[in-house]
């Protein structure tokens, strides 16, 4: 806000010694004559008009704070709190953060808090794997392709966002992989029934990234290091420019690794024993390199908006291609490049009961596929000639793909009073696919579109002091085509669509919240949804996925239920649980295939699959060091196809589905020692282990069961140490990832690397 008549921002964050936030905190000036309350996370704002003061900051269980300051220009000013040892007795101090309050609302949410992992050499991807319900699976290393099951579905199933907004307006380069984790402040995940305001068409579940809106000027780098020549930096920071209320917001993120982590009992020919014998080889076409950057100016809380802001974004990947879908399939010489440019703008304002909001977005997304080698690759790094290039045994090929994508959201919100209220949302969203080839000839170029509009509304109740709260919404999808692409029509169904179509289908949905008394509510929730395939699915990616135009759209009942709650034993413990039970009756289910000749995947259509499960976590707390999460899921997927459709009997009938873990859990535990060398430093070490069950590959019903491929069960155990001083200031992370170098298997029985390490150091500068 500009200073004047109207006064300046007083701004800041409530800590603790340790540097905890004080949740709740009162901070008044002039005794009380203006005065404000800090949120969950301690941030407070407060205008006061120029001139000299005196003011107090108060809170349960500490001292009051006493301090004095002259505002001329906005101003920050942070406060450290002391601990009221006497206050403390028989006091309980409840504070619930955003993502703790997300999680006690109507729908089945996890939210993951990203502070106390910061410090530490992860991806988001990493983090949302230790939740329950919720599985990633990657292809490989750092950078490979990843599929994500949330409550029994996945790949494209689960929709990705980034504060409401789908996450590929920031291009195809940028994934939970390389995400800048100093930008998040907390990451949700929302399983079967997703909420109305992100305008999504997601089936299985959605995952929004909640970035920081800090109110100050602040400068947040890391950089990392790790095993397979592994290099990860992060710059973050905000820049409110004097005298006005225009913030600019730099984030940049870079990330390398070979890759070249050692596979197990690999398949290459041994000269010496003139046959093929298994040895360990090294992964020697696995580069990946990527560079996200954007930057964002805005404004808050000004007379014409709530907030403002335009920005522009920049990503790039460069990749390597080592394996097929499955990795007896193995490539030297080919790899994918994209580049994406992104234009950005958004804008909300509330009068009184009522809020608008609106978001725009265009991106140009750009990606190439290089293969132009006629080799056959082992494992070892030699090659054969061959008749035709790696990835599809075809001619030379330099595919290029533009795939500009444009978004708009739109929404507007009207209380009625405190216990009714009303949401209208839409979102158009856009997919060209312009592709065509730099070598091969033969190729027929083509340049189609993909695009859809959502619409929905809400109607929200609140009743009995918000210890009731339901929400019933409706949606609309509307799904148009313009299928342009004539070539392997055997392949790709070219041959059975309609090439410009235009369909609409609906969608409708309740989530309820009731909490009889602390710790015990308990939430359902129901929603019928349709699933639009996206253009990935339909088109392919140009590299190890063939398109598949006749793809039908998923439809499916989603039905959750689940209790939880969260117990103050005394003023140092705590205990948490939570419980979720799962029904999904998905039609024309879409799931990947692999042919095994070419190693190549394409999705297809299942007509009918049943899914149900559960999943559960327990945690306890102590005193703010000692922490254990425990969690376990279970999930059951079976194929309902009785017949198939030239009328015989279908051997997989009620199998369950392959290639997907079923029974996963997972143990947190993390101790903070502090004050160990210097005041208000930290110590803390932390051990996670996971849990896998073994699971086939293929369809159980095919094949001898002696010789049934299976993925095996898998015990993986990390353990990492972060020190930080100064307030959290400076700090660094040691950590080691599969401390006892357990074979790790993954998608399509993909070898993950073994025993790695890393190291990360951080600075924040506020």
């Amino acid at each position: 806000m500009q200073g004047g008549d109207a006064g300046y921002t007083l701004t800041g964050k409530i800590t603790d010694r340790f540097g905890e936030p004080v949740s709740f905190a009162t901070v008044a000036v002039e005794e009380n004559k203006y005065i404000t309350s800090a949120d969950a996370e301690g941030n407070y704002t407060l205008t006061v008009p120029k001139g000299s003061y005196e003011g107090t900051v108060s809170a349960i269980g500490f001292k009051t704070h006493a301090f004095s300051i002259e505002l001329s220009k906005n101003t920050v000013l942070d406060v450290v709190m002391e601990e009221d040892a006497t206050a403390l007795q028989g006091v309980n101090v409840y504070g619930k953060s955003a993502a703790k309050r997300l999680e006690e609302g109507s729908f089945s949410v996890n939210a993951i808090e990203i502070t106390p992992n910061i410090n530490r050499m992860v991806t988001l991807n990493d983090l949302v794997d230790r939740t329950p319900g919720v599985k990633v699976r990657r292809e490989g290393g750092a950078g490979s392709e990843f599929d994500m099951t949330i409550n029994g579905m996945s790949g494209n199933s689960i929709r990705y966002f980034i504060d409401g907004v789908p996450l590929e307006t920031k291009g195809s380069g940028l994934t939970l992989d390389n995400v800048p984790l100093n930008i998040v402040e907390r990451v949700e995940l929302y399983k079967g029934v997703v909420p109305s305001h992100l305008g999504s068409d997601a089936l299985g579940g959605a995952v929004n990234i909640v970035t920081k809106k800090q109110k100050r000027n602040f400068l947040d780098a890391s950089y990392g290091i790790g095993s397979f020549c592994t290099h990860s930096g992060d710059i973050a920071g905000q820049y409110f420019i004097p005298g006005t209320a225009v913030a600019i917001r730099p984030a940049f993120s870079i990330n390398y690794s070979k890759n070249n982590y050692m596979m197990k009992g690999v398949e290459v020919w041994s000269e010496e024993e003139d046959k093929y014998v298994f040895t360990n080889k090294r992964r020697f076409h696995d580069d990946y390199f990527s560079l996200f950057g954007q930057i964002e100016a805005g404004v808050d809380n000004v007379s014409w908006a709530d907030n403002f802001s335009v920005g522009i974004s920049y990503s790039k990947l460069d990749k390597d291609i080592q394996t097929g879908a499955m990795q007896n399939k193995v490539y030297g010489a080919a790899s994918r490049h994209a580049r994406s440019y992104g234009l950005s703008a958004s804008y909300s304002k509330r009068w009184g009961a009522f809020a608008a909001r609106v978001n725009l977005s265009h991106t140009w997304d750009r990606s190439e596929s290089v293969d132009t080698t006629y080799r056959k690759y082992s494992w070892d790094g030699t090659w054969m000639p061959s008749s035709g290039n790696e990835l599809n045994n075809r001619a030379r090929s330099i595919r290029v793909y533009k795939r500009p994508l444009t978004v708009v959201g739109a929404g507007a919100d009207y209380e009625l009073n405190e216990h009714h209220g009303f949401a209208f949302n839409y979102m158009f969203n856009r997919r060209g696919n312009d592709r065509y080839d730099k070598v091969n000839t033969q190729f027929e170029p083509s340049n189609d579109i993909v695009s859809k509009h959502i619409f929905s509304l809400t109607y929200s109740q609140s009743f009995f002091d918000r210890r009731w709260q339901t929400s019933y919404f409706v949606k609309n999808y509307l799904n148009a085509l313009a299928i342009r692409q004539t070539d392997d029509f055997t392949i790709t169904g070219a041959d059975k669509i309609d090439t410009h179509t235009t369909k609409s289908y609906w969608g409708a949905g309740i989530g309820s919240r009731f909490t009889f008394r602390e710790p015990f509510s308990v939430k359902a929730s129901y929603e019928h949804c349709v699933r639009l395939p996206l253009s990935r699915e339909l088109l392919g990616n140009g590299t190890t996925v063939y398109p598949n135009l006749a793809l039908s759209p998923e439809t499916s009942n989603n039905y959750n239920v689940g209790f939880f709650g969260t117990w103050w034993i005394d003023n140092a413990n705590q205990l948490g649980y939570e419980a979720n039970g799962f029904i999904r009756h998905v039609q024309n289910y879409i799931r990947t295939t692999v042919s095994e000749r070419e190693g190549m995947m394409q999705y297809v259509n299942e007509p009918a699959i049943d899914i149900k499960g559960f999943d559960f976590e327990l945690s306890y707390r102590w005193n703010s060091q000692l922490q254990i999460a425990l969690n376990g899921s279970w999930s059951d997927a079976r194929d309902l196809r009785k017949y198939k459709t030239d009328g015989n009997p279908s051997a997989t009938y009620r199998n369950r589905v392959p290639n997907r873990p079923w029974m996963f859990g997972n143990v947190d535990v993390s101790y903070t020692f502090r004050d160990l060398i210097r005041s208000s430093d930290r110590l803390r070490i932390g051990v996670c282990h996971q849990y896998i069950h073994w699971y086939y590959l293929n369809w159980e019903a095919f094949g001898a069961a002696s010789s049934k491929a299976r993925i095996p069960t898998q015990n993986l155990t990390d353990l990492s140490l972060t020190y930080s001083w100064s307030n959290d200031r400076y700090s660094i992370s040691v950590e080691c990832n599969n401390i006892f170098d357990r074979l790790a298997y993954d998608n399509y029985m993909l070898q993950k690397p073994g025993r790695n390490f890393a190291a990360k150091f951080r600075i924040f500068i506020n």
